[in-house]
């Protein structure tokens, strides 16, 4: 191992995640690696011990959990604005299928199993465990209709979360650019979402008996501030917004995505 390396950004295919943070971890480095963390249970659980036996860094990039909007979502889940939480629902869809060529690795059905899941939906599932917590059961539905070669491009779900609300969401890479998440409560609801989907600044929300009101928050770049938030937690021992809890439950979630895909049923998440 390179001495002068102190941490390593893995930007791979998504086949190669939990073999490459493993080995990173062993040769001392903190790392960084992009979504999907892993493909299964088994091996992002191998991962997170990797890296807990080293005393290494692991942040997952979810860089959705640093937009001001989601931000305030959260604070209102938690301090009571929006009541008690009732439903979420999303989705997350663009063009993907088009943009690469039959052999690239990103058409590959093992790369992205459950179509955009590994590369759109699991952005909207951490969003949910962000805001909503732990999910214990998923039912999804998944096929190719568009091409006839390559990923899944239309799948969608329903969760139940262990605080009881329910949950939708859809992604669809073979149509336009497009993604929004809106949250349910007792007291109202919040939206967000726009068709530059790393670029939403604004916040709608509405409570009962009221008109909606929106909150433009300023730009920056959610790509950076997960990486500075690497580093301080390098440095600093700063929490990472995604903590390893929610990255292992995220591929739970995954998992359970592809299984009910294939058998139909509803299955549970541990």
């Amino acid at each position: 191992a390179d001495p002068g390396i102190d941490a390593v950004v893995l930007a791979t295919p998504h086949t190669q995640h939990a073999e490459q943070v493993i080995a990173a971890a062993r040769a001392g480095k903190h790392v960084y690696t992009e979504k999907p963390f892993t493909l299964t249970a088994a091996s992002a659980e191998a991962a997170v011990n990797a890296c807990a036996e080293a005393r290494r860094v692991l942040a997952v990039g979810f860089n959705w959990r640093y937009q001001p909007a989601l931000q305030e979502i959260r604070r209102m889940v938690q301090d009571g604005r929006l009541g008690r939480l009732l439903h979420l629902e999303g989705n997350f869809n663009g063009p993907s299928v088009y943009r690469f060529p039959k052999e690239h690795w990103r058409q590959q059905p093992e790369e992205g199993p459950a179509g955009g899941m590994t590369g759109r939906g699991v952005h909207l599932v951490d969003a949910m465990l962000y805001l909503a917590g732990h999910i214990d059961s998923v039912v999804a539905q998944s096929g190719r209709l568009a091409l006839d070669y390559g990923l899944d491009d239309t799948t969608s779900m329903l969760f139940r979360f262990r605080n009881g609300a329910t949950g939708y969401l859809g992604t669809v890479i073979a149509t336009a650019e497009c993604w929004r998440l809106q949250v349910f409560g007792a007291k109202g609801w919040a939206k967000v979402g726009s068709i530059p989907h790393l670029h939403t600044w604004s916040l709608t929300t509405c409570m009962v008996n009221a008109q909606p009101t929106v909150i433009d928050y300023p730009q920056h770049s959610t790509e950076r501030a997960e990486l500075e938030a690497f580093a301080d937690a390098i440095e600093r021992a700063t929490p990472f917004a995604c903590p390893p809890d929610d990255a292992l439950h995220g591929v739970a979630v995954l998992e359970a995505i592809v299984k009910s895909a294939q058998s139909g049923r509803r299955e549970p998440i541990g």
